[in-house]
């Protein structure tokens, strides 16, 4: 089971054994005989191995188990108290961001936590408070977008919008190995209307604009805005592997006084 996500990981990273070889500091014979199943890895062996591929975090585990090992990474719960540093920083974060709005989603766009900034972004956006979602499960992002409930009715390039965004999300979701929930999450999105299944792949054919405008018409005034993802440098813990930061920023003088006529209000 290990030899055949070894090569997997190896090909999707477009290394050669050797390449591996040389970036992991072992042999290239015993890189073949690994992937053959004709040797099998030390817990030692597994980490070097996919730390030199770049695995993320939850492949890494997922490895390990395969090898018959212990996972050696911790998916710790956000509000979990030794996270207390961590969710400090981001706040800090989320603060000098104001008074333009910055959340904080997970790998598959569930909301964790948003400024102040964010919330009158969303109330503004949805006319009030935004739906409840589905018991036991957190708002997500993605799915508010495409939702014909939600806040797709208000987006002019939806369309544009969403063939990116899908499509990033599925070429991401692949890139970090597949993982089920992941692609189960993929098969949800899908099943919104006006979603073909065309939106999974990436569009080479035509040049993208340097930047993706989402631009909004809610009550009559019209809001263009762009975002930039931040993700955790180093992280030893698969959560804080997969947190981002999104930050959201006016595209034109007109947005950027609505953003602080949102603040003003409070």
């Amino acid at each position: 089971m290990f030899g055949p996500m070894l090569r997997t990981w190896r090909r999707r990273r477009g290394a050669s054994q050797l390449a591996l070889a040389l970036q992991s500091g072992v042999s290239q014979r015993h890189v073949s005989f690994l992937e053959s199943g004709r040797a099998r890895p030390s817990r030692e062996m597994v980490v070097q191995l996919t730390t030199a591929l770049d695995v993320p975090l939850r492949q890494r585990n997922a490895m390990l188990l395969a090898a018959g090992f212990a996972p050696a990474y911790r998916e710790t719960n956000f509000a979990a108290p030794e996270l207390l540093p961590v969710r400090k920083a981001i706040d800090h974060i989320l603060r000098q961001q104001e008074p333009y709005p910055a959340i904080v989603i997970d790998r598959l766009w569930n909301f964790i936590q948003g400024n102040e900034a964010a919330t009158a972004f969303t109330v503004f956006l949805f006319e009030g408070p935004p739906p409840a979602p589905a018991p036991g499960k957190p708002p997500n992002i993605l799915q508010w977008l495409l939702d014909p409930k939600a806040l797709r009715p208000k987006i002019a390039n939806w369309e544009e919008v969403a063939r990116h965004l899908v499509s990033t999300t599925y070429a991401e979701i692949l890139a970090d190995g597949g993982e089920p929930k992941a692609l189960a999450f993929i098969e949800e999105i899908m099943t919104y209307p006006d979603v073909p299944a065309s939106f999974r792949k990436l569009r080479f054919e035509e040049r993208p604009q340097p930047v993706l405008t989402l631009d909004y018409v809610v009550g009559g005034k019209s809001l263009s805005v762009f975002t930039t993802i931040s993700t955790l440098g180093t992280p030893q813990d698969v959560t804080l592997q997969e947190v981002r930061i999104e930050s959201f920023f006016p595209a034109d003088d007109r947005s950027d006084a609505l953003f602080k006529s949102l603040a003003a209000k409070g």
